[in-house]
C-alpha cells in the first residue's frame, strides 16, 4: 500500500512538472515582458519547459537585446535559430556593438528571418550609418514602426532607403538625427502619407519648408514631436491646423510662435496633450484659443505654460 502511494505521489510530482509547470510559464512569459536571456535561461529548466516555450510562438516574436553588451552578435546569432523565423520586434534600444557589419551579415544571412518585423528599434545605436540601415530594411518589408533615436550618422541618404524598403511605415523616430534636413523630411511626407507618428526632436536643419510639405501631405498624423526645434515660424505652424486627427503635440521650445499660429492649432479639436514650454512669444490670447477650441485637451502641464512669459498663470 506504501510503495502504491509513493507511486502514485511520484506520478503526481512528474505530471505537475511536465504539464502543469510548463502551463504556467507559458502564461508568466506570455504576460511580463521578458529580455532574450531571461527566456534562454528558462529553456534550460527541464526539457518539458523547453518543449512548451518553444511550441509558444508568440514568445519569439519578440527579440528584446535592450542596454545588452555584444548586442550585434547576439542578434546575428538569435536570427540564426528556427525558433526566431517569425519575429515581429526587435528592440536594441541602447545597445552596445551593434555596428553596419552585424546588420549586413544579417541581410547575407537572416534574410527571411526579418520578413515578417513590424517593429525595429535602433535607439543610439550611434554606430550604424546609412549603410547599415540600407542593409537592415532591405530584410524588413513589412515594417511599420522605425526608430533611431540621437544618431548623427544617419543623414537623408537613410530616410531614402527607408522609404524605398519599407512601404507600411505609420511610426517614425528620427529625434536627435541632426543630419536629417528638408529633403529627408520631403521623402516621409511623399512616400508615407498614412504616417501616424513622428518625432523630429532636434533635428535642427529642418526649415519650414520641410515641415509645411510635412503637415500638408502626412495630414493623419495623431503624434508630432517638435521639442527643440526653434528656427520654425507661424507660416510653418498654420499648417498644425490641417491635422484633425493629431492627439499629442510637443512644441517645447517653438521660440516663433505666436498667438496666431497657436490660434491655428486650435482647429485639432481632438488634441489632448500640447506642450508649450518656452514659447516666449505666447500670450493669454493664444492659450484662450487653445482653450476654447481644442476641446478634447486633457494634459497641458502648469509649469509649460507659466514659462509662456506673456500668460496668466494657471
Amino acid at each position: 500500500m506504501e510503495e502504491y502511494n509513493a507511486a502514485e505521489t511520484e506520478s503526481k510530482e512528474n505530471i505537475w512538472c511536465r504539464e502543469t509547470v510548463p502551463k504556467v510559464f507559458k502564461l508568466v512569459c506570455c504576460t511580463l515582458p521578458l529580455s532574450n536571456t531571461d527566456l534562454v535561461s528558462l529553456l534550460l529548466v527541464s526539457p518539458s519547459l523547453h518543449r512548451t516555450l518553444l511550441s509558444c510562438q508568440p514568445l519569439w516574436e519578440f527579440l528584446n537585446l535592450r542596454e545588452l553588451k555584444n548586442a550585434g552578435n547576439r542578434l546575428i546569432a538569435a536570427l540564426s535559430l528556427p525558433r526566431y523565423r517569425h519575429v515581429k520586434q526587435i528592440n536594441l534600444e541602447f545597445a552596445r556593438d551593434v555596428e553596419d557589419t552585424h546588420l549586413i551579415l544579417i541581410k547575407d544571412k537572416c534574410f527571411n528571418s526579418l520578413q515578417s518585423l513590424e517593429s525595429l528599434n535602433l535607439n543610439a545605436c550611434q554606430k550604424i550609418s546609412d549603410t547599415g540601415i540600407e542593409a537592415i530594411t532591405s530584410c524588413c518589408p513589412q515594417l511599420k514602426s522605425f526608430s533611431i533615436y540621437w544618431n548623427i550618422r544617419v543623414s537623408n541618404t537613410g530616410l531614402q532607403y527607408i522609404v524605398k524598403n519599407c512601404k507600411h511605415i505609420v511610426d517614425l523616430n528620427i529625434s536627435g538625427c541632426k543630419n536629417i534636413s528638408d529633403q529627408g523630411v520631403q521623402l516621409v511626407a511623399d512616400n508615407y502619407p498614412e504616417l501616424e507618428s513622428l518625432n523630429l526632436t532636434r533635428c535642427v536643419k529642418l526649415t519650414d519648408e520641410g515641415l509645411k510639405s510635412l503637415l500638408q501631405k502626412c495630414i493623419f498624423l495623431q503624434s508630432l514631436n517638435l521639442y527643440a526645434l526653434s528656427s520654425f515660424t507661424d507660416e510653418a505652424y498654420r499648417n498644425l491646423g490641417l491635422l484633425s486627427r493629431l492627439k499629442f503635440l510637443d512644441l517645447c521650445g517653438a521660440q516663433n510662435l505666436s498667438d496666431e499660429g497657436l490660434s491655428c492649432i486650435s482647429k485639432c479639436k481632438n488634441l489632448e496633450s500640447l506642450n508649450l514650454t518656452w514659447c516666449v512669444r505666447v500670450t493669454d490670447e493664444g492659450v484662450i484659443s487653445i482653450a476654447k477650441g481644442c476641446t478634447s485637451l486633457q494634459f497641458l502641464r502648469n509649469e509649460a505654460v507659466k514659462t509662456c512669459y506673456n500668460c496668466f498663470p494657471i
